[in-house]
């Protein structure tokens, strides 16, 4: 309670006799008003070999608008009745005193024996009469005279009620003002509390802390000064890296290549190998630090749909990045490539996942929720691909983004480490690259002019000719010539498959071996 009352007599109750309750029609109410209105591919291509150049929008409306209802002016009717008109040779009655909280003002004139005062123009009542009370210039009710013994001891009361209000208020305020310093105060959790707070493993937290330390960002330049950013992985103590094709491809023929790990330390490194079929390369560290981790290989082919991952990676040049999804599709034929027309296809059966992946991922690894390597992300489909994977410039994910399975890039790093170049798997026959849900069919002639089965390589020895149409490599069917590439790549030479195939509207179904290619030419 305000201390401006504190010591101020209460009037007496008037000795006028009451009024009549009948009282003018209230002023018009404030109105709130919603505002808004009314409503690649050549004719035929060696299925083991390194192939050739690949409504209108609903109307929206406006959020409503809120008209305020204009404010009160302060003003002798504002907060305090009426006093009643006196009655002849009567003594006037002693105004009620100011509600607690407003200055006394001066009263307003109005019409002559007009009784009560109208109020003053424009004066609103509340907004659907909300605030429990009269509305403002209704006209005031006199209270009927009560005794004047009675009256003085009310009176009493309510003076020391006054004061005792008016006491307690000033000593809340003197406190409070003592109290106040001038700055705000905040709360903060003790240094205990945070240093305690645990990451359990298979935690995205926990895994990152782990993976993080054994990525690296890679800078690729060309001896032209033409160059770009990726991302790597530790493979071994010995300080090997294995990344992408694509990523190092123009730090070859006398580029330079860095490596950066996450705390700053920033290696030259060299490339040991490189496999343009597989888009898997693997480069060096010179003078590699004593601590390096390898990341732990997981096994792909276990890999489900939903599982989680976590891609780790540099999009767009914003090293140690983060990001988590699931494995939307096993086994998904991916034809990539950089878009240049001087660009080979690199052919893979890709693990499939909505985390997020941009340009800059590539190399980086994916993993599972244990944190061991499932994947390397080498590719994605973007809405602004011109129909190629991995085409299209700098265009961001759409949540469609493809991973070499880590079985195959371990073997084909191990190959690179071991003899600098890849090994390819074989069936010693040339398919069209044209887009079909036939099949994979077999040319009637081969590149450059060679036959399109190979003499005495394993197609041949299985029986397949020109014009057989190959629809499943063991249980994966295969509906076109890149999807036959993507999966004979997944095995090794010396493997042996079972091809179900058509020759003249009948099905056969033939094992063979995989024979072996080595290099990219």
């Amino acid at each position: 309670m305000s201390t401006e009352n504190e010591g101020n007599a209460v009037p007496p109750a008037p000795s006028a006799p009451p009024v009549p309750v009948a009282s003018p029609d209230a002023s018009p109410q404030a109105h709130t008003t919603p505002e808004g209105t009314d409503g690649p591919a050549g004719p035929g291509h060696q299925a083991d070999q390194q192939p050739g150049q690949p409504a209108p929008a609903p109307r929206t409306h406006p959020a409503p608008q809120t008209h305020q209802a204009p404010q009160a002016p302060q003003s002798p009717h504002a907060g305090q009745g009426y006093p009643a008109a006196p009655a002849p040779g009567a003594e006037p009655t002693a105004p009620l005193p100011p509600v607690p909280g407003t200055a006394p003002q001066p009263p307003v004139a109005g019409p002559e024996g007009a009784w009560p005062p109208p109020p003053p123009p424009g004066t609103p009542t509340y907004a659907d009469g909300a605030g429990g009370g009269a509305a403002w210039g209704a006209s005031y009710q006199q209270p009927a005279p009560k005794p004047k013994g009675r009256g003085g001891l009310l009176a009493a009361v309510l003076v020391a009620a006054l004061v005792a209000g008016g006491l307690g208020g000033g000593l809340g305020y003197t406190l409070a003002r003592n109290n106040d310093n001038g700055s705000s105060t905040t709360v903060s959790a003790s240094d205990n509390g945070a240093a305690q707070v645990k990451r359990a493993p298979g935690t995205i937290a926990n895994v990152a802390a782990k993976a993080l330390p054994s990525t690296v960002t890679i800078e690729a330049e060309g001896s032209n000064g033409d160059g770009g950013t990726g991302t790597g992985f530790v493979f071994d103590k010995q300080g090997h890296i294995i990344t992408n094709n694509h990523v190092v491809a123009d730090a070859l023929d006398g580029g330079k290549l860095t490596a950066t790990f996450p705390d700053g330390r920033k290696y030259d490194a060299e490339v040991v190998g490189h496999a343009q079929g597989y888009d898997v390369a693997v480069v060096k560290l010179k003078n590699p630090p004593s601590d390096l981790n390898p990341l732990p290989l997981g096994d792909s082919d276990k890999v489900a749909v939903g599982d989680e991952t976590i891609a780790i990676g540099a999009p767009f040049g914003l090293s140690n990045t983060v990001t988590t999804g699931i494995i939307s599709a096993k086994n998904r034929p991916v034809a990539s490539s950089d878009g240049s027309a001087t660009s080979k296809a690199s052919y893979m059966s890709a693990l499939q996942t909505d985390a997020s992946i941009n340009p800059g991922n590539s190399g980086g690894p994916l993993l599972d929720a244990s944190g061991a390597v499932i994947g390397i992300n080498s590719a994605i489909q973007s809405s602004g691909s011109s129909g190629g994977f991995g085409s299209g410039g700098q265009s961001g994910s759409i949540g469609l983004g493809f991973a070499i399975p880590i079985n195959q890039a371990k073997y084909v790093a191990q190959q690179l480490i071991k003899t600098g170049k890849p090994v390819y798997a074989k069936i010693g026959a040339s398919v069209s690259l044209e887009d079909s849900t036939g099949g994979a069919k077999i040319t009637d002639q081969g590149a450059d002019g060679a036959a399109a089965v190979e003499a005495n390589g394993p197609a041949a020895r299985a029986g397949l000719k020109p014009g057989d149409v190959i629809t499943k490599l063991d249980d994966s069917v295969i509906d076109s010539g890149p999807t036959l590439i993507g999966e004979i790549w997944t095995h090794k030479p010396g493997d042996k498959v079972t091809i179900t195939y058509k020759r003249g509207g009948q099905e056969h179904t033939v094992q063979l071996t995989l024979g072996a290619r080595a290099g990219d030419s």
